[in-house]
């Protein structure tokens, strides 16, 4: 039976940073899903990044814009900056702290947004990252945990931060994972319809 508890225990872990998340972000989600919206009526793109787990689900946002999340549609541009070529060049010549930076640099253009995910808000690669965000005129949001870490002092007051309540990576990682799907159906309902 012990196993089966753990089981249960974090599904309702799981439930209860859902149900914080709703109370408390709710507002700021639609908010963060019109500001893509607008970023992708007006033909820019959407730059996504993240450290370990939250790459992944960087990688897993981008390719849902830029292939499907419900119906067949058009895709969406967005790019996970996560290419392995790419990122240990970088890191191996001016290194890890400025795998994204450089990228964004190269990449980003004014009006596009950089969306960013972190469980802590603490690596210095995703500081980086907002910082060339803000050089090349492009908005940011970020969904973090916890505190928000180094990132959320950085934000400009128009830019969006959804930081889930609650310390351990995994919870985080399970509603960020909601949070994005909530985004892409926002995206889709509002350019495509129901």
């Amino acid at each position: 039976m012990e196993l089966e508890d753990r089981i249960v225990s974090q599904f309702h872990n799981s439930m209860e940073i859902n149900a914080l998340t709703i109370e408390q972000h709710t507002p700021l989600i639609a908010d963060a899903g019109e500001l893509l919206l607008q970023c992708l009526v007006s033909e820019q793109k959407i730059l996504c990044v993240g450290n370990g787990g939250s790459a992944a689900l960087a990688q897993h946002f981008a390719s849902l814009l830029l292939n499907r999340f419900r119906h067949e549609r058009p895709g969406l541009p967005a790019l996970a900056l996560n290419d392995s070529a790419a990122m240990s060049g970088i890191g191996e010549e001016t290194g890890f702290t400025e795998v994204y930076s450089k990228q964004i640099r190269a990449l980003g253009q004014p009006g596009d947004i950089l969306l960013l995910i972190s469980t802590h808000g603490r690596a210095n690669s995703l500081v980086q990252a907002i910082q060339a965000a803000h050089d090349r005129d492009m908005m940011v949001i970020a969904l973090s945990g916890g505190d928000g870490g180094n990132m959320a002092a950085l934000l400009l007051p128009d830019e969006i931060e959804i930081c889930i309540p609650g310390g351990e990576d995994a919870l985080i990682h399970g509603a960020h994972l909601l949070v994005l799907h909530c985004l892409c159906d926002l995206i889709e309902y509002q350019l495509f319809g129901g």
